[in-house]
Parts: structure tokens; C-alpha cells; sequence
């Protein structure tokens, strides 16, 4: 049970994330660094800070006995995730949410899922125990899944290339650079909180349990956080729109009440977005000696709900029916694939 347990909680976390940039759609008069630096304010700078303040017992002991190499490399690697994850926003705004999730998160389920045990020479011996194959199986079958929901992106954009009602026309080419540029640093998130596990080692020597690796999240969220500012900064000052957080406080005009409604967007992105960290740390810590797969499981989900929510926002209005089967094809082999990879995992408990 401690096992299922796991997997819903990563489905919860991938749920929050496949919302979280839902938001950014209902923006008005922001440019998208303005967001996208406010949302990244809230989600790696102030929340990983208030919640492990307000889960991890004893916290200034917990940072004064945790290894000092543990917390720069969490902080040195969340700040290339900081990179992939500002690619990846970029990404939607080219190809949508659908194929930016498929390519993208594709790459870093992977990556992400088989660098730790790579790193400590341990992949053959992990993969060669109870359950190792169907495990293998199980990454095998997501990233078809995940190819496919790519394909589908792809034959999408080929349905909409003579369709009048497509009101605007974006570049293919750079959005997969960026997907490709995201999945790969966005897998060296979860590189990251392996390499902080022994800051999460002392927070449950006093007592944090489940909740123990919030305490990463001060030092991974915090890299992410400052090469994000780094380019929104950039950004603000090339196209001078530091003015967007305030102007209409100096507008007598009542219907500048969106300036305070962008606020609350942003919030809630970070809000959504951090809750995938979260939920991620409790799912991770049940799922016994093959936790190195939680994050293929909380990426194949990901991409499986975010799919659906592209669905649901008519992204993909208008494909043919061969499109559709595709589509159809990619969402059943992705949940195949987190049946399998969870069986592995119950045979490994066994």
C-alpha cells in the first residue's frame, strides 16, 4: 500500500504541474518575462524557504549539520534546471503545451530517471534485481509513449498548416530546439535532489519524515531561481518593461484592476508548480529500493495529464482523424507504461 501510496501522490504532483501554466493564458498587458519572473519569485524563492520552515523540525540545526558539498551541488544544478525550465516556458509559447510536455519532459524522463544510479555505478545491479526488467520495460514503453505524443504534436502542426482558422503562424524549428534544450537540463532537476539526499538524511534524523526532502528545495529551487532572474532581468531591461509591475497604480482608470489579477496569476503558477516539488518528495520517499523511478513515474504522468489538459484547452480542435488515433495511440502506451513501471516496483518490494 505504501507503494500505490507513492504513485498517487506523484500523480497528484504531475497533475499540479500539467496546470501550471494554464494561467499564464488569461495575462493582460504583461510581457512574458514580467510573469514569468514573478511566478519563479513565488515558486524558488519564497515557497521551497516557508514551507521547509514550516515541515522540517529544528531547521537551523538541520542546515548547520548538513554537508556543505551536498548544498552546492543541489544549488549549482538547480540553476541548469533554471535554464531548462525557462526554455521550457519559452517552448509553449511556439508549439503549445502538448508537444513542449511530450518532447521535452520525454528527454528528462530518461535522463533524469537514469543518471542517479549511473552516477553511483549501481544501474546494472539495480536493473538486474526483483522487478529490474519490468522496470526496464516500463521507461521502454514511456518513451514510446512520449515519441508518439511528439508524433501526433507534429502531424497537429501539419493539419494546421493550410487552416485558415490558425490566427498565428510560430516557428516549429525553435520551439523544438527549446523542448530539446529543456528536457535535457530539466532532467538534471532530479540529479539535483539525489545529490542534496544527504541534507534530507539529517532533516529526518530530526524527525522529518516523508517531508524530509523539503529541505532540498531550498537549495535546488534557489539555483533554478537565480539563472531564471538572471534572464527575465535581461529581458526587462533590453525591452524597459520594469514599468509592467506597477503602471496602472498611476492609472485613474478603473478597469486597471488586471494589474492585481496578473499578480494572482502569477502566484497561482508558482503555487501549482511548487506543489509538484512537493508532492514529488512524498511520493519518492515509498517507493523503497527503486526510488531512482520516481521521477520516470512523475514525468510519463506528467505528460500523460498535460496531454489531456491540451485536449480540454482545444489545442487540438481541428486534426484529422489519423492525428486523433496517434493521440489516442500515445496516451493508452503512457499508461500502460506507469502500470508497468509500478509493478516493478511492487516486485522489487516482494
Amino acid at each position: 500500500m505504501n507503494l500505490f501510496a507513492g504513485v498517487f501522490l506523484h500523480f497528484i504532483g504531475a497533475f499540479s504541474a500539467s496546470l501550471c501554466y494554464t494561467p499564464q493564458e488569461k495575462l493582460k498587458k504583461w510581457s512574458w518575462q514580467t510573469y514569468w519572473l514573478m511566478q519563479a519569485f513565488v515558486c524558488w524563492l519564497v515557497l521551497p524557504v516557508v514551507v521547509a520552515y514550516l515541515t522540517i523540525p529544528h531547521l537551523h540545526q538541520v542546515l548547520a549539520e548538513a554537508p556543505a558539498s551536498a548544498m552546492r551541488s543541489s544549488f549549482f544544478l538547480g540553476m541548469l534546471y533554471g535554464i531548462g525550465g525557462t526554455a521550457f516556458g519559452l517552448a509553449i509559447r511556439y508549439i503549445g503545451f502538448s508537444l513542449t510536455y511530450a518532447i521535452s519532459v520525454g528527454i528528462s524522463c530518461v535522463l533524469g530517471t537514469l543518471l542517479p544510479p549511473l552516477y553511483e555505478g549501481k544501474l546494472i545491479t539495480v536493473l538486474s534485481g526483483n522487478g529490474g526488467n519490468v522496470i526496464v520495460a516500463g521507461i521502454i514503453a514511456g518513451a514510446a509513449g512520449i515519441a508518439l505524443c511528439g508524433l501526433a504534436g507534429r502531424l497537429k502542426e501539419k493539419d494546421y498548416q493550410n487552416n485558415p482558422l490558425q490566427k498565428e503562424k510560430k516557428s516549429f524549428t525553435v520551439g523544438i530546439t527549446l523542448c530539446i534544450l529543456a528536457g535535457v537540463l530539466s532532467a538534471l532537476y532530479g540529479f539535483s535532489l539525489f545529490r542534496g539526499q544527504p541534507i534530507a538524511d539529517i532533516a529526518a534524523k530530526y524527525g522529518a519524515g516523508g517531508l524530509q526532502g523539503n529541505v532540498i528545495y531550498i537549495f535546488s529551487n534557489s539555483g533554478a531561481f537565480v539563472t531564471t532572474a538572471m534572464y527575465c532581468i535581461y529581458l526587462h531591461n533590453k525591452n524597459k518593461s520594469w514599468y509592467e509591475y506597477i503602471t496602472p497604480v498611476f492609472m485613474k482608470d478603473k478597469s486597471s484592476g488586471w494589474l492585481g489579477v496578473n499578480y494572482g496569476l502569477a502566484v497561482l503558477t508558482g503555487i501549482l508548480w511548487y506543489t509538484q516539488f512537493f508532492f514529488y518528495g512524498l511520493g519518492h520517499n515509498r517507493l523503497g529500493i527503486y526510488k531512482f523511478t520516481s521521477w520516470a513515474i512523475h514525468m510519463i504522468m506528467l505528460v500523460l495529464i498535460s496531454a489531456v489538459v491540451g485536449i480540454l484547452l482545444k489545442e487540438w480542435k481541428g486534426i484529422h482523424k489519423k492525428t486523433s488515433r496517434v493521440l489516442v495511440l500515445a496516451l493508452a502506451v503512457l499508461i500502460v507504461a506507469v502500470i508497468t513501471i509500478t509493478y516493478g516496483n511492487y516486485l522489487g518490494e516482494k
